[in-house]
């Protein structure tokens, strides 16, 4: 169920009111991969054998977000299987959120393709099949982080801490290419069956030297996850990526967020002002986790230090 949440006082710069999603959701699609949160309605689709661009045939529905869908298809051209993303408008959407829309998803594939690393989704391609686009993307094998909680539960720290390298090893690249993702978070990270820990959905990604023609009155991100400066509207930072991560870490090995709340008015006063809940299962991770957790973005741990640490703890 969307919110409307009036962020305003000692810890914003300004009052402004942004619609948001339920705790862990966020406000825009899913990745390669990612499940659905309730089924859109008033959107028009695809369905399984329909040709796309002239060359990409629909297979089956990988997952659903709140702007689109990715499915599984196979490039008639080239003989190989990719995931497609489609983006949905509504059909009473005006021209301009097409075009807002448009921009998304152009917004989206450069922001994924300027990473050349194995622990970022690959983007190949982008289409337009009507008046809308689509991304054409690497499919990836096995499940997200968010799947596998909640068919397994909990993961073990050994798991967790292997996962915790490969992600941070990930995020330095990120941020080295001048991106910042903003959505880090359980349903974003794909554990493929090759062992490949991969980030995917760069929907509401920033980068440093382009500006996004789109609107900003909807507060972008997961509740749940979302770093206190994303909260106050700064401009985007590699340290927001890393308070993030620390609430996935965190996720990963209690079962739920550290900052989760019943309702989203009270996770996103419990991100700006709460400390995370104590749990003795972070283990030996604890003070990685901890120090991703920082309130201040200027003393939170840095992608090296934390990388460093986490490997030192994976030697032992």
């Amino acid at each position: 169920m969307r919110a409307l949440v009036e962020l305003s006082g000692r810890h914003s710069r300004v009052s402004q009111t942004r619609r948001v999603a339920s705790p862990t959701e966020s406000t825009v699609a899913a990745g390669p991969a990612i499940r659905s949160y309730g089924r859109p309605s008033g959107l028009a689709s695809a369905s399984s054998g329909q040709l796309v661009a002239g060359r990409f045939r629909i297979q089956s529905l990988l997952g659903r977000g709140g702007v689109g869908r990715v499915w599984l298809a196979e490039d008639e051209l080239l003989r190989r299987p990719v995931a497609l993303k489609q983006y949905l408008a509504r059909k009473a959407d005006s021209e301009d959120a097409k075009r807002v829309i448009r921009a998304r998803a152009l917004n989206e594939a450069r922001t994924a393709a300027r990473i050349d690393h194995g622990g970022v989704v690959r983007v190949w391609d982008v289409v337009r099949d009507g008046s809308l686009p689509w991304l054409v993307m690497e499919p990836l094998s096995g499940r997200t982080l968010a799947e596998i909680l909640a068919g397994e539960g909990p993961l073990a720290i050994d798991r967790v801490t292997e996962i915790a390298a490969q992600l941070l090893d990930t995020l330095r690249a990120v941020h080295k290419g001048g991106v910042v993702h903003r959505d880090v978070k359980p349903a974003n990270v794909q554990l493929c069956d090759d062992g490949r820990v991969v980030l995917t959905d760069f929907g509401i990604a920033w980068m440093r030297d382009e500006e996004l023609n789109c609107p900003r009155d909807v507060l972008e991100g997961s509740p749940a996850f979302i770093s206190p400066e994303q909260l106050r509207g700064d401009e985007p930072a590699p340290p927001s990526d890393l308070f993030s991560l620390g609430a996935t870490l965190f996720t990963l090995l209690e079962g739920s967020p550290p900052f989760a709340k019943t309702d989203v008015w009270a996770t996103l006063t419990a991100v700006v002002q709460d400390a995370p809940r104590v749990s003795p299962r972070t283990g030996r991770l604890g003070t990685v986790i901890a120090g991703l957790l920082v309130k201040d973005a200027a003393r939170r741990l840095s992608a090296d230090a934390a990388h460093t640490a986490v490997l030192e703890l994976h030697r032992r």
